[in-house]
C-alpha cells in the first residue's frame, strides 16, 4: 500500500489535484485505489463523480448517541460493529473506492471511538494498492482522524504569497503532526511563461511538480463535473512524470 496525503490553503486546487491523482493511479486496472475525503466540505466526491452517502462522522455520532442513551457495548462487539459500518460506507466503482470522513466530531465525543475508527480505516486501507487522502489546510486532521503515517505528503499551493506561506507552515509542522517518508510541493495553476525557478518557493519544501493552468479543468470545477469527464487533462501528464521521478528516487 502506498499512501498520498494532499494539504494546502483553501482554494488552491487541492481537491481537483487529489481527484486527478486518483484518476491517474486508477489507470492501471490491476490496482485498487481508495480515495479518502478528509475535508469537511466533501468536495472530492464531486470531483470524482461519487454520490456521498454515510460518512465516518455519521457513524461516530450515531454510536455516541446510542451510548449516551444507555446502550451497552463491549469492546469486541464495538470494533466489529464499527468495522462493518465503515466498510458499508465505502462507495465503489470499478477499481476505485470512496470514503468520506465528514465534519469534525461534536463536542463530548469518546476518544476510544475515534481511535477505533482510525484503526479500522487503516485496516481497510491495507486492502488497496494506493490510498489518496484529500485533507484540510493543516495536516493535523489527517493524523487525528484518518492515519498516523503516510508515504507522501503533497502540499499544494498556487503562486500567491499567502498560499506559499501556508505551504511552508504545513511543512514545518508536518514532522510533528504525522509520519511521512517524503514531502513535496505542488505548484498549481502555472501560466504559460511562468517558471518555477523564478518563484520564491519555500526553502523547506522540494518541488514535486508544477501544474499548468487549464481552462478545461477550470470549467470542470465551475460546472461541478468529474475529473473523468475530461478527455486528457494536462494535469495528468505532469503528475505522471512527477510520480515516475518519485519512484526512481525510491
Amino acid at each position: 500500500m502506498e499512501t498520498f496525503a494532499l494539504c494546502g490553503k483553501g482554494g488552491v486546487g487541492k481537491t481537483t489535484i487529489s481527484a486527478a491523482l486518483v484518476r491517474l493511479l486508477s489507470e492501471d486496472t490491476s490496482k485498487k485505489v481508495l480515495a479518502i475525503d478528509a475535508d469537511p466540505a466533501i468536495g472530492l466526491s464531486t470531483a470524482l463523480g461519487f454520490d456521498p452517502g454515510r460518512t465516518v462522522d455519521n457513524i461516530r455520532n450515531d454510536l455516541i448517541d446510542r451510548v449516551g442513551e444507555g446502550e451497552s457495548t463491549d469492546r469486541e462487539s464495538l470494533i466489529e460493529q464499527l468495522d462493518y459500518e465503515v466498510f458499508e460506507a465505502l462507495d465503489e466503482r470499478e477499481n476505485i473506492a470512496f470514503l468520506a470522513i465528514g465534519r469534525p466530531e461534536k463536542a463530548g465525543c469518546y476518544c476510544s471511538v475515534n481511535s477505533f475508527l482510525k484503526d479500522i480505516i487503516s485496516s481497510i486501507s491495507e486492502s488497496f494498492d494506493y490510498v489518496v487522502i484529500d485533507g484540510e489546510a493543516g495536516i493535523e486532521q489527517v493524523n487525528r482522524r484518518v492515519m498516523e503515517t503516510v508515504d507522501h505528503l503533497l502540499v499544494v499551493s498556487d503562486l500567491s504569497a499567502k498560499g506559499l506561506s501556508v505551504a511552508a507552515t504545513i511543512a514545518d509542522v508536518s514532522d510533528k503532526a504525522i509520519h511521512c517518508s517524503s514531502t513535496g510541493l505542488i505548484v498549481n495553476r502555472l501560466r504559460e511563461g511562468e517558471l518555477t525557478g523564478e518563484l520564491k518557493l519555500p526553502p523547506n519544501l522540494n518541488l514535486f511538480c508544477a501544474l499548468p493552468e487549464n481552462d478545461d479543468v477550470r470549467n470542470m470545477d465551475i460546472a461541478g463535473n468529474s475529473i473523468f469527464s475530461l478527455d486528457a487533462p494536462p494535469v495528468l501528464d505532469a503528475l505522471r512524470q512527477a510520480l515516475g521521478a518519485l519512484k526512481n528516487r525510491n
